[in-house]
């Protein structure tokens, strides 16, 4: 429910971005406490990203190429942890933690890093569809 006193005109884009990523963690079963989720790129897409991981009750770890967004994703999102992609030492560091990822970069980039980071699963999983 937007509250009455909120302007619809800014309520349209937060209702887009948020169903648009609303729904797929739900779908895919990104919701479950207790998981660990990785989200790519901290626009309007990971910012809501951030905040559905943290009100599923996921830790939740951002990936940026820029260090300039760690203080928002810590502090103000509530983020879990914050890494540098590009940054090897702390991409190794998380290989095999991750239960699932949202890649919300819109700018082109390889995801090919980013695979060594999820855990270990297969097609039986509890929560692949």
């Amino acid at each position: 429910m937007i509250p009455k006193s909120y302007p619809l005109a800014s309520a349209a884009p937060l209702l887009c971005a948020g169903i648009t990523i609303y729904s797929p963690m739900v779908r895919f079963k990104m919701n479950q406490h207790g998981k660990s989720l990785g989200v790519i790129g901290l626009g309007g897409l990971g910012h809501m990203a951030v905040k559905f991981g943290k009100a599923f009750g996921l830790n939740v770890t951002v990936f940026s190429t820029s260090i300039s967004k760690k203080e928002e994703a810590l502090s103000l999102l509530g983020a879990d942890q914050f890494v540098v992609s590009s940054n090897q030492e702390e991409m190794t560091a998380l290989a095999k933690s991750l239960d699932s990822i949202v890649d919300t970069a819109s700018g082109d980039h390889p995801f090919d890093p980013y695979m060594s980071l999820l855990k270990t699963w297969c097609f039986g999983h509890s929560w692949f569809p």
